[in-house]
């Protein structure tokens, strides 16, 4: 197939880039994806200009003039990309004529996978403009990674299964890999040649970030600290717990379209709650057992559990997890070699690279397209 970098064709250094489902900031790699394992390089978190981020948070949910609103955004966000891009490579002391190419996952605005009853085309939607990001940044582009796996079908989520694959399969151990973004989503590695399963389980980051800076804590609740001071109640969680995607089969993917803070608040509209730090501790407890219930239902037999993902860092989340599953190895993927909070990044650079390459991205079995599909456009300098 044609090379499309403009130079450094024999490099294999990818940057993977994204704004995940807080969009509090963008989180960069630099990795070396040549031989052996995938290798992080640097890494660099660029924070998010307050206005952009509210634009962007405001385009998750229907209201006026959003066509214009989305064309401003997708410029502005595609520019913060690309000057992010180039300072992480002046970070790392690298030309950008040494990178083969920058994966660009950009900010879902919009996820709405296919249901059963078929009534409402399904469709998924990044922004950030990869023609911006190119330009400026004069490095070829890969992006778009979702709707290709929409058309075939798919929930265009999880997309990180088969990079998880990559990463951290082996073939002695059934293991577990937990991303614990603004979403939660599992991925069962069953060892070589055998299947490879992965779904969203319900919220993680997203509520608890929420509601923390709701009440002036700051972007996220540092090592769980607040939530650790509260008490869970009991009625309040099974509130929370009766959300219908929670009982869902896989194959199955969610977002900001169905745990967002009105949510919330309609449920502490049936269940009122007294002390905030009593709602984080329950929102704790949220993930913590609808992550339980998916393993326990899904893949009750694992050997072992690494989790990633900001919400790893989550010191008293992590307790909670290994509480509700008790007797069984929960970890971080630190423990396999590999940052946890770098690994989605890890996924986008990947990603770009199966593109370049010609070799698909996606797992049928994941989620749920028709056939394996090369994901994302490629935008040359």
């Amino acid at each position: 197939m044609p090379d499309f970098a403009a130079s450094g064709s024999d490099s294999q250094l990818y940057v993977g880039v994204l704004s995940g489902t807080s969009v509090d900031a963008l989180s960069l790699v630099l990795a070396d994806l040549g031989t052996g394992p995938p290798r992080l390089v640097a890494w660099r978190d660029e924070p998010i200009d307050p206005e952009l981020r509210e634009q962007l948070v405001a385009l998750c949910s229907p209201g006026e003039d959003e066509v214009r609103r989305l064309g401003e955004a997708d410029r502005r966000l595609g520019e913060a990309i690309a000057r992010a891009v180039l300072s992480l490579l002046d970070q790392a002391g690298v030309d950008a004529g040494a990178v083969r190419a920058i994966g660009s996952h950009g900010q879902t605005i919009r996820h709405q996978p296919p249901r059963s009853d078929h009534q409402r085309p399904a469709f998924s939607l990044q922004i950030g403009d990869p023609n911006t990001i190119v330009l400026l940044g004069g490095i070829t582009t890969v992006a778009d990674f979702r709707r290709r796996d929409i058309a075939a079908g798919g929930q265009a989520a999880p997309l990180a299964t088969a990079f998880h694959r990559v990463a951290f399969g082996d073939e002695r151990h059934r293991r577990l890999i937990l991303n614990l973004g603004g979403i939660a989503n599992l991925t069962l590695l069953d060892g070589p040649g055998q299947r490879v399963q992965g779904f969203d389980t319900g919220p993680a980051n997203l509520l608890l970030d929420g509601w923390n800076a709701r009440h002036g804590r700051g972007a996220y609740d540092e090592d769980g600290r607040w939530g650790r001071q509260g008490h869970c109640q009991e009625e309040f969680l099974k509130v929370l717990l009766a959300h219908p995607f929670l009982a869902e089969l896989p194959p199955k993917s969610t977002g900001r379209e169905e745990f967002h803070m009105e949510w919330l608040d309609a449920c502490l509209a049936k269940r009122p709650v007294a002390e905030p730090a009593d709602v984080q501790r329950t929102l704790v407890e949220l993930t913590a057992v609808s992550v339980a219930e998916a393993v326990d239902r899904h893949a009750s037999d694992f050997d072992q559990l690494y989790a990633c993902g900001g919400g790893a860092c989550n010191g008293f989340l992590m307790e909670r997890l290994a509480a509700r599953l008790a007797g069984r190895q929960v970890d971080t993927t630190r423990a396999l070699g590999l940052d946890p909070v770098r690994v989605e990044g890890m996924t986008f650079a990947w990603l770009a690279q199966q593109a370049l390459t010609g070799r698909p991205g996606n797992i049928p079995d994941v989620t749920g397209a028709r056939t394996p599909c090369i994901l994302g456009a490629i935008y040359p300098p």
